[in-house]
């Protein structure tokens, strides 16, 4: 056993050292996204209205460090729909692109990724816009967040790529190794049976993963992904459940407690089905 351990590590460590030039390159452009946009981009969403949920989806593809916080905050003081906020939290795609973009065999399905959530977001925000309407009210005060475990603003462009290519460049390495460990020990056709032929187990389960607050969920997510661990519908859910820090930042700034829950169960409802139908799609 001591053997299969040492082998793993040493595996798992080649793999993730050979990702880091990749995913340090694609943070540094993701840092100076937010820098040189991140408030034009906020400033056009609050001024979009009930075509929000457009622009919104649309924008939570590009990888702006915190624009789902920055939307849980604009929706907190009611500037924003809760359909807006909805089609943000849906098409954020957090750590899904640097990963994928540093794993070449899979690059070519960023696009479809992208575009699939973008069309999902889109259709949902407009829906629940439409059966929930919230009352905007201009007076609320907008806090504003820099969240600094998703990012590190102030430190610059490059120390703060640097600083998240480390994070998460950890997470992988700590994923990928107990996922080896796990196939050794359990074997892939058994892991294979338990998530990929189970249409409606894996993204009800991907979806819970999905709702982990933070950076975690989109990692471990794509991390079972690319290793073949999840399905491409079980996938999908988790991705689309997952809106990193902005979970958290709706619950710590939204005063209505029970609406902010309310919101988190449309979102991870909408996820998993649409996770399912993409299951038994493709």
């Amino acid at each position: 056993m001591f053997e299969e351990i040492m082998e793993a590590l040493e595996h798992t460590a080649l793999e993730t050292l050979q990702l880091l030039p990749l995913l340090f390159l694609t943070y540094l452009v993701m840092e100076y996204l937010e820098h040189r946009t991140g408030d034009h981009t906020r400033e056009w969403i609050k001024k979009t209205g009930r075509l929000g949920p457009l622009p919104g989806a649309v924008l939570g593809l590009v990888p702006q460090c915190g624009f789902s916080a920055a939307a849980a905050n604009l929706y907190a003081g009611r500037v924003i729909s809760v359909g807006t906020l909805i089609a943000i939290f849906l098409s954020t795609s957090d750590e899904m692109i640097p990963i994928l973009i540093a794993r070449p065999e899979f690059v070519g399905e960023i696009w479809k990724i992208l575009l699939l959530k973008a069309v999902i977001a889109c259709m949902a925000g407009f829906a629940v816009d439409f059966f929930l309407r919230s009352k905007e009210d201009e007076h609320t005060h907008i806090h504003e967040l820099c969240e600094h475990e998703h990012c590190n603003c102030e430190k610059g462009v490059v120390r703060s790529a640097l600083v998240h290519t480390l994070k998460i460049a950890l997470f992988i390495f700590v994923i990928a190794f107990v996922l080896h460990i796990v196939i050794h020990m359990v074997g892939e056709d058994t892991i294979a049976s338990l998530i990929l032929d189970r249409p409606l187990l894996g993204p009800i389960l991907a979806g819970v993963v999905g709702l982990i607050p933070n950076c975690a969920s989109s990692v471990i997510i794509t991390q079972l992904y690319v290793e073949g661990a999840m399905g491409f519908g079980s996938m999908m859910a988790g991705l689309l459940v997952s809106a990193g820090v902005g979970i958290l930042v709706l619950l710590r700034v939204n005063e209505d407690r029970k609406e902010s829950l309310k919101i988190l169960g449309i979102l991870y409802l909408i996820g998993v089905v649409s996770g399912m139908i993409l299951e038994l799609l493709f």
